[in-house]
C-alpha cells in the first residue's frame, strides 16, 4: 500500500486542529477576559489567536527537525546554554512552566464543573467541591487506562460544541435585547483600564493551545511545508471567527461592570449572557451541558499531558526516576499520573483560589511559548540553511522576535500597575521546583 495515502492532509490537518481548540476556554475564561477589558476583550482574543498561530509554526519547526526529543523539555534543552550541559536547566525551566499550565487547565476546568452543574440544576449548588474532585478522579481513572477522545467521539463532541456556540450567537442576535451601545466606550471599561486588552491577552492565548497538536505529527503530514501553516491558518480563523462571534454576542448583553458585581458570573458568561433571554430557557441547559463536555474533555487532556511531561521529564533525569514509572500492560505514566491527580484534586478543593490558577497557569503559559520562540532563533543559528525534508516557519527570525515582543508588551501593565502577587507566586512555585531539580548525568 502506497504509505503517501496513510498521511494527512489539509482537510484532516484542520479537523484536527479546530477539533482541539473548540473547547472549554471560551465558556469560562472569556468572561475574565470581558472582566479584564471590557469590549477591548475583542482585540484580546485576535492577538492571542495571531500569537499562538506563531507559536504553533514554530513548535512544528522544532518538531520537525528533533521529532522524537520530548518536546518542551528537549527543545530547549538541546538548543539553549552552553554547548556541554546542553541547556538542561532551559529545558526543566520549560517543563516545569508546561507542567503548571497544564496542572492550572485541569483544576480550573473541575472547578468551572461544579459551578456549571450547581447553576444549570439547582440541587448540585452545594455540591461545587465534591463535583470538582469526582471530575478529577474521573479524569484520572481515564489516562490510567489511557482512554483517548479522538475518532468519531471527538468529530461528535466538535460538532455538538459548535453548534451549541453557532446556536448561542444566532439566539442572542436575533433575541432583540443585544445591545450594540455596551461597546462605547471600546476602551477603558474593564479592571484593566486602557490597556486591559493586554492583561486579558494571556488568558486569552489558553484558548487556542491546542495549534500545537499537528506540530507533533510533522511526519505524519503531506508536504508538511505546504499543508502545516495552509491547515494552521484555516484552522485558526475559523475558530477565531466563531469565537469572535460569541464574544460580541456575550458583550452585547454582559457588561464588565456586571462581572464586576456578580463575581461568581466571571466564570459563567454565556451562561450570564443567556439569563437575559428568559424566552429562550432551552438556552442554559444547552451550555451547561456543553460547557461540562467541553471541560471535562480539557481535563483528561490536560492531565495527560502533565503526567507524560512529568514522566518524560523524570525520563530525562531532571526529576526524581520514580515519577518514570510506566504500567507494564498499558505504558501510562502510573506515578506521574497519581501524582497530578492529587495535586490537581487538592487545587480543585479550594476554589478561592481560582484566579491564582488562571494568571498563574496563563503566565506558565508565555513561558513555554517564549522559551520556544528563543529556541527557534536558536536553531536557525545552528541549523542557518533551509534543508530539504524539514519544515520551515515562514517569517524567519522576524516571527519569534514579534512574538517575544508582544508577550513582555502583554505583562508590563500589571507589572507597573503592581502586580506583584503572581511574580511572587511564579518564584516561589519554581523554588518549589528546585528542591525537586536533578541535574541530568547525561546530556541530550
Amino acid at each position: 500500500m502506497n504509505t503517501e495515502q496513510k498521511k494527512l492532509g489539509t482537510f484532516d490537518s484542520v479537523h484536527l486542529l479546530v477539533g482541539g481548540m473548540i473547547g472549554s476556554a471560551i465558556f469560562s475564561l472569556s468572561g475574565m477576559t470581558i472582566f479584564s477589558a471590557g469590549p477591548a476583550a475583542i482585540i484580546s482574543w485576535v492577538l492571542g489567536a495571531m500569537i499562538l498561530l506563531a507559536y504553533g509554526l514554530q513548535t512544528a519547526e522544532l518538531a520537525s527537525r528533533f521529532p522524537h526529543s520530548g518536546g518542551v523539555f528537549s527543545f530547549p534543552a538541546i538548543l539553549l546554554g552552553k554547548k556541554k550541559d546542553r541547556g538542561n536547566l532551559w529545558g526543566w525551566i520549560s517543563a516545569w512552566a508546561y507542567l503548571f499550565g497544564c496542572i492550572a487547565g485541569a483544576a480550573f476546568s473541575a472547578i468551572y464543573i461544579g459551578i456549571y452543574l450547581g447553576v444549570a440544576f439547582p440541587f448540585m449548588g452545594s455540591w461545587q467541591v465534591p463535583l470538582g474532585i469526582i471530575a478529577v478522579l474521573f479524569s484520572g481513572m481515564l489516562n490510567a487506562v489511557r482512554f483517548r477522545i479522538t475518532g468519531k467521539a471527538t468529530t461528535f463532541l466538535t460538532l455538538f460544541l459548535t453548534l451549541t456556540l453557532i446556536i448561542f450567537s444566532v439566539s442572542v442576535f436575533g433575541s432583540g435585547s443585544w445591545d450594540p451601545s455596551m461597546f462605547k466606550p471600546f476602551f477603558g471599561q474593564g479592571s484593566g483600564g486602557a490597556t486591559g486588552f493586554l492583561d486579558a491577552l494571556p488568558l486569552a492565548m489558553v484558548a487556542y493551545g491546542a495549534i500545537v497538536a499537528l506540530s507533533f505529527l510533522v511526519g505524519e503530514v503531506d508536504n508538511p511545508n505546504k499543508t502545516i501553516p495552509k491547515a494552521m491558518t484555516i484552522a485558526m480563523v475559523v475558530v477565531l471567527i466563531l469565537y469572535l462571534a460569541v464574544l460580541i454576542a456575550t458583550l452585547g448583553l454582559v457588561s464588565s461592570s456586571f462581572l464586576e458585581e456578580n463575581a461568581g458570573m466571571r466564570y459563567i458568561p454565556l451562561y450570564a449572557a443567556a439569563s437575559y433571554l428568559p424566552n429562550l430557557g432551552f438556552l442554559t441547559p444547552l451550555i451547561s451541558i456543553s460547557a461540562v463536555l467541553a471541560l471535562l474533555t480539557t481535563m483528561i487532556v490536560t492531565m495527560a499531558l502533565a503526567s507524560h511531561t512529568l514522566q518524560a521529564t523524570a525520563e530525562k533525569g531532571a526529576l526524581p526516576k520514580f515519577l518514570a514509572k510506566k504500567g507494564k500492560e498499558n505504558g501510562a505514566p502510573i506515578t506521574a499520573n497519581v501524582v497530578i491527580v492529587l495535586i490537581t484534586g487538592f487545587f480543585a478543593a479550594l476554589p478561592q483560589l481560582t484566579n491564582l490558577l488562571i494568571n498563574l497557569g496563563a503566565l506558565c503559559n508565555v513561558i513555554v511559548v517564549a522559551i520556544v520562540c528563543l529556541s527557534v532563533m536558536e536553531a536557525r543559528k545552528q541549523y542557518p540553511k533551509k534543508e530539504e525534508g524539514y519544515f520551515h516557519a515562514p517569517g524567519g527570525n522576524v516571527l519569534p522576535i514579534l512574538t517575544l515582543i508582544v508577550l513582555v508588551a502583554s505583562y508590563v501593565p500589571s507589572v507597573i500597575q503592581g502586580g506583584w502577587q503572581l511574580w511572587v507566586a511564579t518564584i516561589v512555585y519554581y523554588a518549589i521546583g528546585l528542591l525537586f531539580y536533578r541535574k541530568p548525568k547525561e546530556t541530550l
